[in-house]
C-alpha cells in the first residue's frame, strides 16, 4: 500500500517502515549524496536516487514538474542557443557589408573562412564532445564553452586578414561543437520523450530568431561610421561581448540533473525522475562505458541519421553563409538585403514548431522531415530555373523562403536520435557523431558554390537539389530499420518470458506509470531503465519512428 504524498513527505512504499517525521530528512540527505557523488558517479543518477523504488504519480504532477523544467532549464537553453547562431551568421552578415574586401580575401579564402568552423566542429565531435558531455558536469562544461567562444568572437572582431579570421573562426567552431550534443543531450535528461521533440524545437528555432534579429542588429550597426572599425567588426565586437557576460550567468542558473535540481523540492525530484522511467534511456552517469561506444559505432541506424544531417545541413549551410550574397544576386542592396533575410528566420522558426507539434501529434518524425523536403526541392527548383531579372524577383524569394522548411528538420533529427538510443555512453557518442555529420554538410555546402558562379549560381543550386530528394529517400530507409528492429526486440521479449508488445507510455500525452505487475522471472517492466543499458541491451526498449 502507498499514500499520496504532500511536498514534504516520501510516500511508505519509497521508504518503508521510517518514521514520518523522518522521511523529508531521509530523502535530503540520500538526494544530498547523489549530489556529492555527481562528478564520478558510476550509477545512473537516476538509479543512485530510487533504487529498486518506484514512485507514485500522477499526470497532474508529473506536468508540474514539466512546466518548472521548463521555467528554469529551457530558457538558459534557448538564450545560448540564439547566441551560437547569432555568432555563426555575423560571418554571413558581414560579407554583406564588406568583409571579404575590407579584409582583402580572394578566391575561396571566404568559403575557407566560413567553414572552418566547421572543420573544427568535425575535428572534436568524433568522440571528444562525447567525453566531454558524459565526464563534465552540465553547468561547468556549458559555461566554460560559452565563454571561450565569446572571447573568440571578441578576437575575430580584431581580425582584418585572412590569415586571424580563418584561426578565430576555426577557435569558434571548436568551442560551439558541444552545444548541439549537449542540448539534446540536457533535454533528454529532462523530459519524456513524448515532450522532447517540441522542446528540442525550441531552442534549435532560436537559429530563425537569430537570423530576424541577427539582420535588424546587422542593419542598424551598418550605420555606425567609425574612423577605426569597419562594420564588420563593430557587429563581431557587440555579440562576442554578449556572449562573454552570459557565460558566468549559465553557470549560476542552470542544474546538472533532476535528482540533484535545487528549483525542485525533495519530492519533485522523485517526480521529475520516476516520469522518465518509461523512456528506457536512463539520465545521467559519468562512466564512459566502451562497449556502448562498440555498438553506436556498428549500428546502422547511427549511419543512417549521420547521412541524413549532412544532406539537410548541406542546404542549410548554403542559406546561413550565402544566403545574404544570394538575395543580393536578385538585384537588391545591402541594406535590402539584410531586410529581406528577415521572413526567413521567420520561416525558420516557423517551421521547427510546427515540425515538432506534427511529431509529437502522429508520432512519425520521418514522415514529417520528408514532408519538409519537398518545399526545400520545390524552392530549390525555383532557384536553379528562373532568371535573375527584376520580373523574376518574386519567385526568387519565395523559391529561397520554401528552401527554410529544412530548418524544421535538424530539431527533428536530434529528437529522433535522442528517443532511439538508451545508454548515456552510447546517447552521447551518437549525437556527436550525428553533429559531426552536421559540420561535415556545412563544410561541403559553401564548397558547392563560388563567387564565378554568381549571380546564379547554377552548379551549386543543382547539387543541393539533387542532395534534398537523396535526403527524403533516406529517411524512409530509417524509418524501414526501425520497424525491422522493433519486430526483432519482439522476439527478444517473448524468448525473455515478457510481452511481445509494450505500449510506449513516453510518447503518450498522458503520463502512465510503467506496469507494476511481475513477468516471468520475478521482475517488472520498466526495472531496467536507469541500469544504463543501451537500446540493443534492454529488451523493453521500443524504438520511434
Amino acid at each position: 500500500m502507498s499514500i499520496q504524498l504532500t511536498e514534504e513527505q516520501v510516500s511508505d512504499h519509497i521508504h518503508p517502515n521510517v518514521p514520518e517525521e523522518h522521511l523529508e530528512h531521509d530523502i535530503n540527505w540520500k538526494q544530498e549524496q547523489v549530489e556529492h557523488r555527481q562528478h564520478g558517479h558510476r550509477k545512473d543518477a537516476a538509479l543512485e536516487l530510487l533504487g529498486n523504488d518506484r514512485v507514485e504519480m500522477t499526470d497532474e504532477q508529473s506536468s508540474l514538474v514539466a512546466r518548472k523544467v521548463d521555467r528554469f532549464i529551457l530558457p538558459p537553453l534557448c538564450w545560448v542557443y540564439f547566441l551560437q547562431i547569432l555568432d555563426k551568421s555575423c560571418v554571413g552578415y558581414g560579407a554583406n557589408f564588406g568583409l571579404q574586401t575590407e579584409a582583402h580575401l580572394v578566391g575561396d579564402q571566404y568559403s575557407l573562412v566560413s567553414s572552418s568552423g566547421y572543420w573544427a566542429q568535425l575535428a572534436v565531435c568524433c568522440g571528444f564532445t562525447a567525453f566531454l558531455v558524459v565526464r563534465v558536469p552540465t553547468k561547468i562544461l556549458m559555461s566554460a564553452c560559452i565563454f571561450c567562444w565569446g572571447t573568440t568572437m571578441i578576437g575575430l572582431a580584431f581580425s582584418k586578414s585572412f590569415g586571424p579570421l580563418l584561426a578565430n573562426r576555426f577557435l569558434l567552431g571548436m568551442f560551439e561543437a558541444v552545444n548541439v550534443p549537449l542540448f539534446t543531450v540536457i533535454t533528454m535528461t529532462w523530459y519524456r520523450r513524448h515532450e522532447q521533440p517540441v522542446r528540442i524545437a525550441l531552442w534549435y528555432g532560436t537559429n530563425g530568431v537569430a537570423s530576424m534579429l541577427g539582420s535588424l542588429l546587422a542593419y542598424g550597426l551598418s550605420f555606425i561610421v567609425s574612423p577605426v572599425l569597419y562594420v564588420y567588426q563593430i557587429l563581431f565586437l557587440t555579440v562576442g561581448l554578449a556572449t562573454v557576460i552570459t557565460a558566468p550567468l549559465i553557470y549560476w542558473r542552470l542544474e546538472n540533473n533532476p535528482a540533484t535540481a535545487k528549483f525542485l523540492t525533495p519530492q519533485e525530484r522523485l517526480w521529475a525522475v520516476e516520469r522518465l522511467r518509461n523512456n528506457n534511456t536512463g539520465v545521467e552517469t559519468k562512466e564512459i562505458k566502451w562497449n556502448q561506444v562498440l555498438e553506436c559505432i556498428v549500428s546502422p541506424s547511427v549511419w543512417l541519421f549521420i547521412a541524413v544531417t549532412f544532406c539537410v545541413n548541406v542546404g542549410a549551410s548554403v542559406t546561413n553563409t550565402f544566403g545574404p550574397l544570394i538575395i543580393k544576386g536578385f538585384g537588391f542592396d545591402a541594406r535590402q538585403t539584410i531586410l529581406l533575410n528577415i521572413p526567413f528566420g521567420f520561416v525558420q522558426a516557423a517551421v521547427c514548431v510546427l515540425g515538432s507539434i506534427l511529431a509529437a501529434r502522429f508520432g512519425y518524425k520521418g514522415v514529417v522531415i520528408i514532408s519538409f523536403m519537398l518545399p526545400c526541392v520545390l524552392g530549390a527548383g525555383l532557384l536553379y530555373g528562373l532568371g535573375r531579372t527584376a520580373n523574376f524577383q518574386g519567385g526568387l524569394l519565395f523559391g529561397y523562403y520554401c528552401i527554410g522548411f529544412l530548418f524544421g528538420c535538424n530539431p527533428l533529427i536530434y529528437a529522433w536520435v535522442a528517443a532511439n538510443n538508451g545508454g548515456h555512453t552510447k546517447k552521447s557518442f551518437a549525437i556527436s557523431l550525428v553533429n559531426a555529420g552536421l559540420a561535415v554538410g556545412n563544410i561541403v555546402g559553401p564548397l558547392l558554390f563560388s563567387s564565378n558562379q554568381a549571380p546564379e549560381y547554377h552548379p551549386g543550386v543543382a547539387a543541393v537539389l539533387g542532395i534534398f530528394i537523396a535526403c527524403s529517400f533516406l529517411c524512409g530507409v530509417l524509418t524501414f530499420v526501425f520497424a525491422l528492429m522493433n519486430r526483432h526486440k519482439e522476439k527478444q521479449r517473448v524468448a525473455h518470458g515478457k510481452p511481445a508488445k509494450i505500449i510506449d507510455t513516453s510518447m503518450h500525452k498522458v503520463y502512465q506509470a510503467a506496469p507494476d505487475a511481475e513477468v516471468e522471472g520475478g521482475c517488472r517492466l520498466g526495472d531496467q531503465a536507469f541500469l544504463d543499458l543501451t537500446d540493443g541491451q534492454n529488451d523493453e526498449f521500443v524504438y520511434s519512428y
